[in-house]
């Protein structure tokens, strides 16, 4: 039986999450990892995306990896990273507030900007990561590659968009420890320097101020409701030494 589509209101808010078919791995090494950030900034367009554009958009975002990852950047590379964010007129479709990519599961928390923005955007990352996939490590991979359609919550209040901005940077929690949500963060101090030191496949590092994936994500609107990147920090900090109120995320979770 088809699914009835999903209305999506222009202005609003959605957590999203999508997960590979069977909760088999999404991302088998680091640069499936870099893909998925690709996709994220490159498939936020109303425009279609041509090969020569996306060759372009690539290479541009390829520096920006190499800034990122190295801490240290040379000036050649830092013009580009300031080029790519003076020349992006994209029409967006959507605004990405936040991410965090999991081993099998992508969380994102958008807000619509056009007619359709959230589907379409979505379509987009679903059918362009798979293709890519599907491309590199061969046919074998046959069928949905996602499930068949994402989940979504619509964040209502200001009390929601705080804790999810919590629930999305700290789900990564369960990389060091898979049994927290059962029986509670055993160190908190480790925790908390892995969000904000080593796991930087989230937005929480450009959050903070650490410069990692900027030009993906669109921070002004949620570092004004948090406070600021200090008081985005320490939510987050604050949330993992106390070990958390798991009861505030159940309506907000879509594991």
């Amino acid at each position: 039986m088809p699914h009835q589509p999903r209305k999506f209101i222009i202005g609003e808010i959605y957590h999203i999450v999508i997960r590979r078919m069977g909760g088999e791995e999404l991302f088998l090494d680091t640069n499936d990892r870099y893909r998925g950030i690709f996709c994220l900034y490159e498939f936020n367009t109303t425009e279609p995306i041509k090969i020569r554009e996306r060759r372009i958009a690539r290479a541009k975002f390829k520096k920006i990896v190499r800034e990122s990852s190295t801490g240290q950047p040379c000036g050649d590379i830092v013009r580009s990273s300031k080029e790519l964010v003076m020349e992006d007129n994209r029409d967006l479709l959507v605004e990405v507030l936040a991410f965090c990519f999991m081993p099998n599961h992508i969380h994102i928390m958008l807000r619509q900007l056009k007619n359709g923005g959230i589907s379409k955007f979505m379509l987009k990352i679903e059918s362009g990561y798979a293709t890519y996939f599907k491309n590199k490590y061969g046919t074998k991979f046959k069928g949905h590659f996602f499930q068949d359609r994402f989940n979504c919550v619509h964040i209502e209040t200001e009390e929601q968009l705080r804790i999810l901005f919590i629930y999305i940077h700290t789900n990564a929690i369960a990389l060091l420890e898979p049994h927290w949500k059962e029986k509670g963060i055993k160190d908190p101090g480790k925790i908390i320097k892995f969000l904000e030191k080593e796991y930087r496949w989230s937005s929480f590092f450009d959050y903070i101020g650490r410069k990692n994936f900027p030009s993906v994500t669109q921070r002004d609107f949620l570092l004004k409701v948090m406070g600021g990147q200090e008081n985005c920090k320490k939510a987050v900090e604050d949330w993992v030494k106390h070990k958390g109120e798991i009861k505030k995320f159940v309506n907000l979770s879509l594991e």
